[in-house]
C-alpha cells in the first residue's frame, strides 16, 4: 500500500514533521513533531505543531498514533500537545529506558523520574507492527545515532529519523551517548535491504553544498547507489572511520540540552518547583 505522506519543513530546527495518512481512508499518524522553543527566553511555541493540527482537523482526519524515530537532540517534541487536541498514542522504541537512565544520570534527575518508558503509551521492539486504519506499519530497530532510533516501515515508505539523511549528505552522528558508528552501520544495512522502490523520508535536511533547494524523500536505490557516506558499497571500516573522525570536529546541537529534557519525557516538562516554576537544567561540562 502507498500511503499519503503530507511533509512540514520546520526550517529553524531543519526538521520534517510528517502526516501520514491511509491511501483509502481517514486514519493518520504523525512523526517527529516539533514544539517551537526560543532558548534565550525560555519561551515555547506551538506554531509548527498548530500547522499539523490545522492540516489534519481541515482534511478530516483520525489521528491514531503520534510517533517518534528517536530522542531527538536537536528539537523538542509536540507530542503531547498534538495527543491533547486531537487524540492518538504516543509510541517510541523501546530502548528509550537506556536514554532515559543515560540522561537521567547527566542531569541528576533522581528518583522521580521513571526510567522505564512509562511516559510513553507505546514502546515498540524490533518486529512489531502497527496499524493506520487499514495500513500496517513495521518497527525496525536502527540504533548508532542513539540506542533507541527506530525506523517506521510504512507500506513503500519508510521513516528513518536521523540514521539516514538525504544521499548527498549521509548519516548521522554517532557521538552522543550510547552512540555507536558500527551500530549505525549494521543499522543502514537494515534499511538498504529493503526494496529499492521504497521511499525514505528522513528526519532533517540542511542543504547539502551545492544544493540549493531543501530536500527530504529519495529512495532505497538512491542510498545505496548515490549515498556519500555508506553507498557504492563501502566497507563497515571505511565507514566507521570516516564517521568517527567527522563526528569529532562536529559542535553540540544548539537546543541539545533542552531536547534531550523534554524529549525522554515524552515532550512533556519537568515538573514544577515549589515556587510553581519549570526549570531546564544546565549540566555544565557534562555534555
Amino acid at each position: 500500500m502507498t500511503p499519503t505522506v503530507q511533509s512540514f519543513f520546520d526550517e529553524a530546527t531543519n526538521t520534517i514533521t510528517y502526516v501520514v495518512i491511509e491511501p483509502q481512508g481517514k486514519a493518520c499518524a504523525v512523526i517527529d513533531s516539533v514544539l517551537d522553543f526560543d532558548y534565550a527566553s525560555g519561551h515555547t511555541d506551538t506554531r509548527s505543531a498548530d500547522l499539523v493540527i490545522a492540516y489534519i482537523q481541515e482534511h478530516g482526519l483520525d489521528l491514531q498514533w503520534i510517533l517518534e524515530t528517536h530522542v531527538h537532540a536537536d528539537h523538542l517534541s509536540a507530542a503531547p500537545y498534538i495527543q491533547e487536541r486531537l487524540g492518538g498514542k504516543i509510541g517510541i522504541g523501546d530502548r528509550i529506558t537506556v536514554v532515559q537512565d543515560t540522561f537521567g544520570k547527566i542531569f541528576n534527575e533522581g528518583t522521580r523520574f521513571q526510567r522505564d518508558g512509562s511516559q510513553f503509551d507505546q514502546l515498540f521492539r524490533e518486529g512489531d507492527s502497527f496499524h493506520i486504519g487499514q495500513l500496517r506499519g513495521d518497527v525496525l530497530h536502527t540504533p548508532g545515532h542513539t540506542p533507541a532510533c527506530l525506523t517506521y516501515v510504512v507500506g513503500d515508505a519508510a521513516f528513518v529519523g536521523d540514521t539516514l539523511f538525504m544521499p548527498d549528505f549521509g548519516t548521522a552522528r554517532c557521538d552522543f551517548p550510547g552512540g555507536s558508528a558500527e551500530a549505525l552501520f549494521d543499522s543502514v544495512q537494515k534499511i538498504m535491504a529493503l526494496p529499492d522502490e521504497t521511499r525514505i523520508f528522513v528526519g532533517h535536511d540542511y542543504k547539502a553544498p551545492g544544493r540549493d533547494e531543501f530536500a527530504w524523500e529519495t529512495t532505497v536505490g538512491a542510498q545505496k547507489a548515490l549515498n556519500i557516506h555508506v553507498g557504492a558499497g563501502k566497507s563497515r571500516e571505511e565507514f566507521v572511520a570516516m564517521r568517527e573522525s567527522r563526528d569529532a570536529t562536529l559542535a553540540m546541537p544548539r537546543l541539545i540540552i533542552p531536547s534531550l529534557q523534554v524529549n525522554m519525557r515524552a515532550g512533556q516538562m519537568p515538573e514544577p518547583e515549589d515556587n510553581g516554576q519549570v526549570y531546564l537544567k544546565v549540566p555544565v561540562n557534562g555534555l
